[in-house]
């Protein structure tokens, strides 16, 4: 399991009123069932339909009536909408207490976990399917640059050991750099466009046994976040995709809290067309002086830069770039303002 852990360990103060209206919207069976549910993760009302036996309409009221005292939240995914326990409301506070109260022993919430593991099942052997599709053409660029475990090993130097508070990764694909780093955040949030690639995400969080991260698909020139609410904000082989980089990079600039880092992962400069081609590159790597007149720009002190070069001395080999850069308001000392070579 993971030491991801968002939740703080006592309840928040809340008015009288709101706590009756809290209670009565949890104090019913199947509400109870849903929140003990939710409490293992983010759920559609398809998920809770086939746990629960019970209509679309009749969970989905529930749902509204629970949104609605504070007790879970809603966020969409396209045509979907998932749900959650709330993270940051003392009603929230109070679901999830009520959740881990419940004896996991007895016979209608241990029947509920067994038909949630089948849910699972299923949705991890839909992702691995939409996964395996691809994962011919992911495996030849992968082969073309570093080791996946070197470039998180540089990731998570550049993190350093520093507590992360509110963790954003943008263009999250499949969530290998939230699975990375969440471990170490209160709170992660992973944003993709991408459907399919979400539903990778959520299966890959599951088998990592992170059960608190928060995956909302959303456009990354509009993410559905707060502004000013993280301290870590990562941009890992997504830029090259985008018509603007820069708007990209001003938009996660948003995002910071004051004295937050932004990590950004990329590549090099090169000349490999076929990426353009096939692979629907928009942007042949990026200039080390051209990313960091860009973070500039976004407001923001560029503190470090790194490359990671791949074995060999083919031409067609692809070197990753790695920047760290700091919300200006307030600068950090955790990263030395110096070039430092990784590879």
């Amino acid at each position: 399991m993971s030491r991801f852990d968002p939740h703080p360990p006592t309840l928040a103060p809340v008015s009288l009123d709101a706590l009756v209206t809290a209670l009565r919207a949890a104090g019913e069976d199947t509400r109870l069932r849903v929140l003990a549910l939710l409490a293992e993760g983010e759920l559609n009302v398809s998920d809770l339909t086939e746990i629960l036996g019970q209509s679309q309409p009749r969970i989905s009221r529930h749902l509204k009536l629970m949104a609605e005292a504070g007790l879970i939240e809603r966020h969409r995914e396209g045509a979907w909408a998932f749900f959650r326990i709330a993270e940051r409301t003392p009603a929230g506070a109070l679901a999830r207490d009520l959740a881990e109260r419940l004896d996991p022993a007895d016979p209608v919430v241990a029947a509920d976990k067994a038909r949630l593991a089948a849910v699972r099942q299923a949705r991890s052997e839909a992702a691995q399917t939409y996964f395996n599709r691809h994962a011919v053409e992911w495996d030849r660029i992968r082969s073309l640059h570093a080791a996946d475990d070197e470039v998180e090993a540089a990731v998570l130097a550049a993190v350093g050991d520093k507590p992360i508070r509110a963790l954003l990764d943008l263009g999250t694909g499949t969530g290998r750099m939230l699975a990375l780093l969440a471990p170490r955040a209160a709170r992660a949030v992973g944003v993709d466009s991408n459907h399919a690639m979400l539903a990778v995400a959520r299966a890959n969080m599951e088998l990592a046994g992170i059960r608190g991260a928060e995956l909302r698909q959303g456009d990354i020139y509009a993410p559905p976040v707060e502004r000013g609410a993280f301290d870590l904000v990562v941009v890992h082989q997504v830029l090259h995709f985008l018509e603007d980089p820069p708007r990209a990079l001003r938009e996660a600039s948003a995002l910071l809290a004051p004295g937050g880092r932004l990590i950004v992962v990329d590549f090099a400069p090169h000349g490999l067309e076929f990426l353009r081609e096939a692979h629907a590159h928009r942007r042949l790597g990026f200039a080390r002086e051209q990313m960091e007149a860009w973070l500039a720009e976004a407001g923001l002190d560029a503190l470090s830069y790194g490359e990671l070069r791949a074995p060999g001395d083919e031409p067609d080999r692809l070197t990753v770039s790695l920047w760290v850069a700091c919300d200006r308001r307030v600068i950090t000392d955790i990263i030395p303002r110096a070039s430092q070579e990784v590879a």
